[in-house]
């Protein structure tokens, strides 16, 4: 038996949506400011699939994704068809010059974790995930001040 968890976290960035969309769209970028994701490889045959893998404190989790949802400037919505269960969205919302990014991510834990430890591994995984927000924000401005 499994459970999902869930966790949305949001941030605005001073940078316009179509940086902001820019940036999150080169999905292997993403590791740049996503700390536990160690490497994200799209397939050349087929670009709505991408390989991902996660590395954190000596574990290791790999799998496969395909964009089920995409919307330039809006969202980009996924789900993983093999490895670890999950599923997700990162959402744009344009604030006319500035954005608001929120990242909503799912995955499947084996229920005996989340009896055990719903709460505390929660507030990690949301906690990181801001953290990487964060991260995204502090990389967006500086790219903007690189280009301008």
């Amino acid at each position: 038996m499994s459970d999902w968890l869930d966790h949305s976290v949001l941030v605005d960035v001073d940078v316009p949506v179509e940086m902001a969309w820019g940036l999150w769209s080169d999905l292997e970028q993403m590791p740049r400011w996503m700390k536990w994701i160690d490497s994200v490889t799209v397939l050349p045959e087929n670009p709505e699939l991408s390989r991902w893998k996660l590395a954190t404190r000596g574990l290791e989790f790999t799998w496969l994704s395909r964009i089920t949802n995409l919307v330039p400037e809006q969202i980009i919505q996924w789900e993983s068809v093999d490895g670890l269960p999950n599923r997700g969205a990162i959402r744009f919302y344009d604030r006319k010059g500035s954005t608001t990014v929120k990242l909503t991510v799912s995955y499947d834990v084996p229920a005996i974790v989340k009896w055990m430890d719903n709460l505390f591994l929660g507030r990690v995984v949301e906690g990181e995930l801001q953290a990487d927000l964060n991260r995204f924000r502090t990389y967006a401005l500086a790219v903007k001040q690189q280009s301008s």
